[in-house]
């Protein structure tokens, strides 16, 4: 990158120095001719003046017009996905040749805008078209995926068509992995498709393995094994690619414009990872939501045998938990930590973070 903008600062040097050179021998040569001033000026001097002023200020701005433009669209062209790329480029086209259709009556009016209103129309109708289509990428991409779903013209189409969500990817963010959760889930056969595991979420799964941190060292090293497990289960597919984002170093960032890009879901238990996705419409498995989703529905006033195990946050209150992990704060129940007791449901709260009971002793 160093080295392609000191070419291009060497070039717009050369350029505007030999531009300075000439028109600063041209305006010498007006300023003599005019008798401005009395003294005569050599046309070499004012060649030589503004050829060093057009060499300082090619050298200095060549990155704004070349190389800092470029990484721009770039890393805007690696946010927005295949199917935005493709509406874009199809409401181009569809803009041009409706302003090409209208080209030719308006070219017949009276000047000036005979030669305006052409102009002015393909500029109208390739930003309408390229915003129409962008607005509407959802739609138009689904009537056709919902048209080749009932229309499949081979029988392997038809087999496709029929069973859509075993070829789809799966992005796995670095928590899921660690969390480990997601091997039980793979091995009971709900989860259908194939798990990514992109080169830079494995690499930050190694650098929380081999970090200095005694408890974020064994969390990484559970996501390795987690991740071996995973391989060599034959339920679920695991593959681990290259693939990169570049022009972003977060890896959060880099899967939710890969996942975004490919227009596939992101696995995960992270939940600001999961409103950032869902804020850019990708798609999220959230394993903490399946979680809550298979938890036991219990209702106010049903009666449970719990252990107490801890004090709660409020006076009084004891704290036990379910086989599932679920949380049951116990009024009155400080004094009977470490005994089983009988309890009354009288509260349940649904957070993000899980589900709590509230209950009293019977």
């Amino acid at each position: 990158m160093k080295r392609v903008d000191l070419i291009f600062r060497i070039i717009f040097f050369i350029i505007l120095g030999g531009v300075g050179i000439y028109y600063g021998t041209q305006l010498a040569n007006l300023i003599n001719q005019s008798g401005i001033i009395k003294t005569t000026i050599p046309p070499l001097l004012g060649g030589i003046i503004l050829g060093i002023i057009g060499a300082i200020v090619g050298f200095l701005i060549a990155p704004y017009l070349t190389t800092i433009p470029a990484h721009w669209l770039r890393v805007l062209l690696t946010k927005l996905s295949t199917q935005t790329l493709v509406a874009g480029l199809v409401g181009l086209v569809a803009g041009l040749i409706v302003a090409a259709l209208l080209a030719f009556p308006l070219s017949f009016l009276p000047p000036p805008f005979g030669d305006i209103l052409p102009f002015i129309g393909v500029l109208v109708f390739s930003y309408v078209g390229v915003m129409v289509f962008v607005m509407r990428q959802n739609d138009i991409f689904g009537s056709f995926r919902t048209r080749w779903a009932s229309h499949p013209s081979t029988p392997a189409e038809s087999d496709a068509a029929s069973e859509p969500q075993n070829g789809r990817t799966i992005l796995c963010d670095t928590s899921v992995i660690i969390d480990g959760r997601i091997a039980d889930v793979a091995r009971t056969g709900f989860l259908m498709g194939t798990l990514l595991i992109p080169r830079f979420v494995l690499n930050e799964l190694q650098y929380i393995a081999d970090s200095p941190d005694n408890l974020r060292r064994q969390r990484g090293r559970r996501g390795m094994e987690v991740l071996s497990q995973l391989q060599k289960e034959t339920t679920l597919p695991v593959k681990i690619s290259d693939i990169d984002v570049e022009g972003i170093r977060e890896v959060d960032e880099k899967l939710v414009v890969l996942a975004r890009q490919m227009t596939a879901p992101i696995l995960t238990n992270d939940y600001n990872l999961n409103r950032v996705a869902e804020l850019q419409g990708v798609k999220v498995l959230n394993v903490n939501e399946l979680s809550n989703a298979v938890k036991s529905v219990l209702l106010p006033g049903e009666s449970l045998i719990v252990n107490i195990i801890q004090e709660g946050r409020e006076s009084g209150q004891g704290v036990a938990y379910l086989d599932d992990g679920t949380m049951v704060v116990v009024e009155d129940g400080r004094d009977r930590i470490s005994q089983q007791v009988n309890v009354t449901v009288t509260k349940i709260l649904q957070t993000n973070a899980g589900r709590m009971i509230f209950a009293r002793l019977d």
